[in-house]
């Protein structure tokens, strides 16, 4: 039987015992959570899958790094549900993979933006953040005006298809057809427009 001085002392020991204990501390945790009703369906029938031209534009949410300034997640503390509305459930991010939680707010969260504003607010927005906020620090994104190109759209759908997202067959197949003529701008907007609409519609 080792004792604690022997696993101090032992490197190896310690490693291997530390490792053991974080594993099976992680399983503890994380496997109850895919058996949990609230954190693997949705929180009601308004939560829907991203059709293509929303999944398109959170693609570009996270390739141009707006996670990095922009939380999505609303804590359950008064300061934060009255500025925001509803505090963040898991319900509500089903079909995001991966979600977009977080803490770090350089600007505001934005998981109950959709609706908030009107097309044309973000679009300005987007371009120039100071034509509407003149405070703001945030960077012009001039480039996302230009035409929306995305071959692998139907191939995205097909692999969210595997982990659990509930696109049917003609879905998948009209998505080239749905993002056709579109802007990345645009596709950014669909995006955000639809964010946290499923409890700020409920509320």
């Amino acid at each position: 039987m080792l004792t604690h001085e022997q696993i101090e002392k032992n490197v190896g020991w310690l490693i291997v015992l530390t490792i053991l204990l974080i594993s099976v501390g992680g399983l503890v945790e994380i496997v109850p959570l895919f058996f949990q009703k609230s954190t693997t369906t949705p929180v009601n029938e308004l939560v829907k899958p991203y059709d293509a031209v929303r999944l398109a534009g959170r693609d570009i949410y996270i390739r141009e790094g707006c996670y990095n300034c922009h939380s999505q997640m609303i804590r359950p503390f008064r300061a934060e549900t009255e500025r925001y509305g509803h505090y963040s459930v898991a319900g509500e991010f089903v079909y995001d993979h991966p979600f977009q939680w977080g803490s770090k707010r350089t600007g505001p969260d934005l998981a109950r933006v959709g609706g908030r504003y009107s097309d044309q607010w973000h679009r300005i927005h987007l371009l120039n953040p100071r034509d509407v906020v003149p405070e703001s620090n945030m960077p012009a994104y001039s480039w996302l005006d230009r035409p929306l190109n995305d071959p692998a759209i139907s191939a995205k759908m097909e692999a969210l298809r595997k982990v659990g997202v509930p696109y049917s067959d003609k879905e998948i197949a009209e998505a080239p057809k749905a993002i056709e003529g579109k802007t990345e701008l645009e596709a950014l907007i669909a995006y955000l427009q639809g964010l946290g609409l499923a409890l700020k519609q409920t509320r």
